[in-house]
């Protein structure tokens, strides 16, 4: 059912994970997709296999965030649909954290998402649905996630605040908060194939449903938040983590 024809989305990170199936799914369902992410070649190699619009930006950098929102509204003029997915994982504990890292995920999780939204109201179409990518661990407490689970949390603060600032124009703001998700960051991590098969049995033995989610899952929520059957949804976070933070 192509039940979001005739609008343009914007998939920030959209060239693997979540965003990647997010905008294949919003595709799926009509809309005009456009996926933003760091690496040229991985974009190009993204946007042509899904058939959408590939812009090269870094969510880490303003003047970036600044040329899209620009690029965006010349190429398509208004944005219907605004998934804010970009973001990295980096786990350390509060003693061995170095400025680093904190800068590295606090200016792409949290400082470029805040800037991603900020750019891109003057853009967006009034009647609008924006969606942050969150995490569970925004509310959950886990040694040696921080930075990581601050920067979520601080998005949920926005995403609020937000919420209510845009009220006025119909905007709405939600927030979708996965819990462990299968998708390529875990291999990133350097574990291993037998590190990594433990590190999998360590996760899904803390989710009450016993399993992983998919990717596809989280673009299936986005989707539904981006539809009139979403209409009244705002100002909500939408945990999918199979009851892991119960």
């Amino acid at each position: 059912m192509e039940t979001l024809k005739g609008k343009i989305a914007v998939v920030t990170g959209g060239n693997s994970g979540i965003g990647y199936a997010t905008a294949k799914e919003l595709k799926q369902q009509g809309a005009t997709v456009v996926i933003t992410g760091r690496r040229k070649e991985a974009i190009e190699t993204a946007a042509a296999e899904l058939g959408v619009t590939g812009i090269v930006a870094d969510q880490g950098n303003l003047n970036a965030i600044e040329n899209l929102a620009d690029n965006v509204k010349a190429q398509f003029g208004t944005v219907d649909i605004l998934f804010i997915n970009a973001g990295i994982l980096h786990g350390t504990s509060i003693e061995q954290a170095t400025e680093e890292v904190f800068d590295q995920v606090i200016d792409v999780n949290f400082k470029g998402a805040y800037f991603t939204l900020s750019r891109f109201i003057p853009v967006l179409k009034d009647g609008a649905s924006v969606i942050f990518l969150s995490s569970n661990t925004a509310s959950m407490s886990v040694a040696n996630s921080s930075i990581y689970s601050s920067s979520k949390a601080a998005l949920n603060a926005i995403m609020k605040i937000a919420a209510i600032e845009l009220a006025p124009r119909k905007i709405r703001v939600n927030a979708v908060s996965p819990g462990p998700i299968e998708t390529e960051i875990l291999h990133k991590q350097g574990y291993d194939e037998e590190q990594l098969k433990g590190v999998k049995a360590w996760i899904v033995d803390r989710v009450p449903l016993r399993h992983m989610g998919k990717a596809s899952d989280v673009g299936k929520m986005v989707a539904q938040l981006s539809g009139d059957a979403a209409s009244f949804v705002t100002g909500a976070e939408l945990v999918m983590d199979g009851g892991m933070s119960l």
